[in-house]
């Protein structure tokens, strides 16, 4: 008896299983969802194509791609003589004519304004500190001239402005005042150089008003933005911007370690948007 109880539960078993799988084939199958396709014929047979897309959302994505290209590399150009120490000696109240032009430092900036063939970029004072010439590298790598309209080395803005058609966005800026600890901010600029142009990192505001010492910033007393978004040498004049696309910051600096000399992370500083429209303002007179 129990023998043919075994047999019985087999035979239902590999029914059940027939019809689950008959079931599955079938286009309307409580496990198959059906999907709309077109058929594309080629020569190699027929190839079905479901009709699927992606597009992203992603806010910090689409206000990045709305700022990238108007930010750019600015490289401080210095004059260094090749000629001997010994032929410099007696050509010291000469002009040496073998001096040449080299990359003394790297920094960023950003494009505010484009009016009557120039573009107009807001950048930090030390980016352009003893320069004998300015050169923009631009997100696309058209290297431009600039010059210096205005300084202030007290808050560390330079304005700039360069005549070009190549550069064609130019960013706007946002209510500083408005920002709050725990928004999310995103910078660009070029860290450690050209060769990483237009980086992006992505922090919070820590503190959107704080005052840095004298001490702390190596020249004068200033109020600054908080950031934990990574600010790296080479990022200083480039745009803090919230996820709209909006500047909200130039980015100047950072504190690595404490007058103790305890290593810290995550401590980087802008100049507040409200700030540096101040400084456009009073110099552009």
């Amino acid at each position: 008896m129990k023998k043919h109880s075994l047999i019985i539960v087999a035979i239902v078993s590999a029914l059940v299983a027939s019809f689950v799988v008959y079931s599955g084939l079938q286009p309307d199958s409580w496990f198959q969802q059906r999907t709309n396709t077109t058929k594309t014929n080629n020569s190699a047979g027929t190839t079905t194509i479901a009709k699927t897309a992606y597009t992203s959302s992603d806010t910090a994505t689409t206000a990045y791609n709305k700022v990238k290209n108007a930010v750019v590399t600015v490289q401080n150009l210095q004059k260094t003589s090749s000629s001997s120490s010994w032929s410099s000696y007696f050509q010291q109240n000469q002009q040496d004519s073998s001096s040449e032009l080299e990359t003394a430092s790297e920094g960023s900036g950003v494009v505010y304004k484009i009016s009557g063939g120039y573009a107009y970029i807001i950048t930090n004072n030390h980016v352009v500190a003893d320069s004998d010439e300015l050169q923009l590298i631009t997100a696309s790598g058209k290297k431009i001239q600039a010059t210096i309209v205005g300084t202030d080395s007290s808050k560390d803005l330079a304005l700039l402005k360069a005549k070009t058609t190549d550069i064609k966005t130019s960013a706007s800026f946002d209510n500083a005042k408005k920002l709050q600890s725990g928004q999310q901010v995103l910078a660009i600029g070029s860290p450690l150089g050209s060769d990483y142009a237009t980086s992006l990192t992505s922090g919070i505001v820590s503190a959107p008003r704080r005052t840095l010492s004298a001490e702390e910033t190596g020249s004068s007393a200033t109020t600054a933005i908080q950031t934990d978004a990574a600010i790296n040498p080479g990022n200083s004049g480039g745009p803090l911007i919230n996820l709209k696309g909006q500047v909200v910051g130039i980015n100047s600096s950072k504190i690595a370690s404490s007058t103790d000399g305890t290593s810290v992370e995550g401590m980087g500083f802008a100049i507040p948007a409200d700030i540096v429209q101040t400084f456009i303002k009073n110099t552009e007179k």
